[in-house]
């Protein structure tokens, strides 16, 4: 019997500008920390998916590459319009199952996403903590507009909403581990103390914590 093809990963980022990223760290934190808390954040990501098994690595970015970002990726851009939009747009670069997650979620290992594209499923889906979702598999990506597009973003109820109507379109749906997104100070340090050993946002925002002490 021949295997399940790999999935491509596909990352969906901000180039860690200060001003431009996460914006909820400020205060306590400088526009400047904040965006590097954002790029180690973005770091741990994209490491973390050269671990995972994959046909194919993309990121599709706002902005420009920077030394943040390792060989393995191709890079795309960003489409314009509301989040809902870009993630069509970037589901469209792809063929063949097809797994997005954002930058928020610095404390995700490859063991998390070992069976996407590997059981038969039709998508799979990361709740976050926070209402969100930190990930979204189609195993065709082609699909993605008339599930995605619409659904309302960054609010309270958008994974409920989103994972529903995976649910109405028929799929068969494989649910990944809740994460906590980085949005706040708060939650950058629940996060960091589930980071991997080696973590860079782990290690990054120890090394701010320290600076105040």
């Amino acid at each position: 019997m021949n295997a399940l093809p790999p999935v491509t990963l596909l990352v969906i980022a901000k180039e860690p500008v200060p001003g431009r990223v996460k914006t909820r760290l400020t205060p306590p934190y400088t526009p400047q920390e904040a965006a590097t808390l954002a790029e180690a954040a973005l770091t741990d990501t994209l490491r973390t998916l050269l671990q995972a098994p994959a046909r194919r690595r993309v990121l599709a970015l706002d902005g420009t590459p920077g030394p943040w970002l390792p060989s393995g990726y191709d890079v795309v851009p960003q489409s314009p319009g509301g989040l809902d939009e870009r993630i069509v747009a970037a589901f469209a670069h792809c063929d063949g199952p097809t797994l997005l997650v954002g930058m928020d979620t610095p404390q995700l290992t490859a063991d998390m996403i070992a069976g996407v594209g590997r059981d038969g499923r039709d998508a799979w889906f990361g709740p976050a903590a926070d209402g969100g979702f930190w990930a979204l598999g189609l195993a065709d990506p082609a699909r993605a507009g008339a599930l995605v597009r619409g659904v309302p973003m960054s609010t309270d109820r958008t994974g409920a909403i989103q994972r529903i109507r995976l649910a109405e379109a028929g799929l068969a749906v494989t649910d990944l581990p809740v994460l906590r997104d980085v949005d706040t100070a708060t939650d950058a340090a629940a996060v960091a103390a589930f980071c991997a050993r080696g973590s860079r946002f782990a290690a990054v925002l120890n090394s701010m914590a320290e600076v105040v002490r």
